[in-house]
């Protein structure tokens, strides 16, 4: 994909898609992805597909939007990380134990849907879709002990044998115009142009220029930025007042190469959005009561740079060279998330949700064909999340949410065993999250 066509479309967005993509992200039960778009989604642990009728069908399911009304939704996401790496039992120098330097990361989102007839409606959601975020800041102490001398000097070793803080910053947005098309009383389709914005960089990993396609073109090279393009399409059915349905799918979006990076992401610098799909029921069993269920899977293994194993590189330089198209990956698989939602109308004015999401680990296994590059990004399994919206006057609507990714341990060998160190390594990461927005029906 060529930059020049590519940034011709979509660099009028890019204002504002520069806004979301300083902010950071967390990983979770959908691997990098957010769990959830939007208010509603963020406080039912991002069961969206049949539930949810906020301004931000875009970015769950297109065919929603017929079902909307006129609304706009403005929130703001605080994630609180917590992410720990240990490499013990190696007998050597390069033992290691280690927090990840970041903290706190702030991800605004909003989204408007308007009905042009009794027919169709439109919107707009501009949202993020995750990202990997990592800065390990500890060293081994000990003078000229890193993998490349010629690069480093006499610097001491980080983590992962290179030299001053290791860490990769991926983030992704997304902006999603959106129609939709009520073809029936109980059935509406609907489709939304992902329009995307990516911005990456990787340090600290000097000692794997040896084995790449391009050594200069591995680490410390600042961001890189690159522009994308996807499409997203929806069904959704209120098959009665107490069933709603709704599928939905969207394609692998397509972005540049970063070319600074060339040397390290597998598939000369390529990094996609997998392709996923999902599909959700809604049950009212009760006056007042909402359950709501989605099951949700990502390609993540389609993807190079995450389904290649670890150790591709290093176990044969020659014909899998780092940022090649058999280069070292993350070792993930497809991933299958399954998701469910409480929803309660307690007064007029105060509607509380509470959801759950598991999603299995999306690495193949436990061992140095995963364990060691996934450092740079842990992955918690479990989530769950209460939240509550309050009705204003004027057709005001004020949301919070409050979300927990489980602590999960994450541990195998290490893959520097064939550099004579090894050692087990275990990453344990958890997160706190916080939503606040503000909603306005018209």
């Amino acid at each position: 994909m060529k930059k020049s066509y590519l940034s011709r479309w979509i660099r009028p967005c890019s204002a504002a898609a520069m806004l979301l993509a300083t902010s950071g992200a967390v990983q979770a039960a959908g691997g990098y992805f957010i769990l959830g778009y939007g208010p509603l989604a963020h406080q039912s642990a991002g069961t969206a597909t049949a539930t949810g009728l906020d301004a931000f069908s875009g970015a769950t399911n297109p065919g929603k939007l017929s079902a909307v009304g006129d609304r706009h939704d403005l929130g703001l996401v605080v994630f609180s990380p917590y992410r720990r790496v240990q490499r013990e039992g190696s007998g050597t120098d390069y033992d290691f134990d280690s927090v990840s330097a970041n903290s706190a990361f702030f991800l605004p989102e909003a989204g408007i849907a308007r009905r042009i007839n009794e027919e169709f409606s439109w919107g707009l959601s501009l949202y993020g879709n995750g990202g990997l975020n990592t800065s390990y800041e500890d060293t081994n102490g000990v003078a000229g002990s890193n993998f490349n001398p010629g690069r480093c000097g006499n610097q001491e070793s980080n983590f992962l044998f290179g030299c001053g803080n290791v860490g990769i910053d991926i983030s992704q947005v997304i902006i999603a115009p959106t129609l939709s098309w009520q073809f029936s009383p109980r059935h509406s389709f609907g489709v939304a142009p992902l329009l995307g914005y990516q911005q990456f960089k990787a340090y600290g990993l000097q000692a794997f220029e040896g084995v790449s396609q391009d050594a200069n073109a591995v680490s410390n090279r600042g961001y890189d930025r690159a522009f994308g393009a996807g499409v997203r399409v929806g069904w959704y059915a209120q098959m009665n007042p107490w069933l709603s349905l709704g599928a939905s799918y969207s394609s692998r979006v397509f972005f540049e190469r970063l070319e600074k990076y060339r040397g390290l992401l597998a598939g000369d610098g390529r990094f996609d959005i997998p392709a996923n799909f999902s599909v959700g029921l809604s049950v009212k069993p009760l006056e007042k009561w909402e359950v709501a269920v989605d099951v949700q899977h990502i390609e993540f293994g389609k993807i190079r740079a995450l389904g290649n194993g670890g150790l591709n590189s290093l176990q044969d330089p020659a014909n899998s060279p780092l940022g090649g198209r058999n280069g070292s990956g993350f070792n993930w698989r497809d991933q299958t998330n399954y998701r469910i939602a409480l929803i309660h109308q307690a007064t007029p004015q105060i509607t509380l949700r509470a959801g759950f999401a598991y999603g299995r680990q999306p690495q193949r296994d436990r061992t140095a064909n995963s364990v060691t590059f996934n450092m740079l990004a842990p992955n918690p399994t479990r989530n769950a999340t209460v939240g509550m919206t309050y009705k204003w006057n004027g057709g005001n609507d004020f949301h919070f949410a409050y979300g927990r990714y489980i602590e999960a341990d994450y541990s195998g060998p290490s893959a520097s065993a064939g550099l004579g160190v090894g050692g087990i390594e275990t990453i344990t990461p958890h997160v706190d999250s916080f939503w606040l927005g503000w909603s306005k029906r018209i």
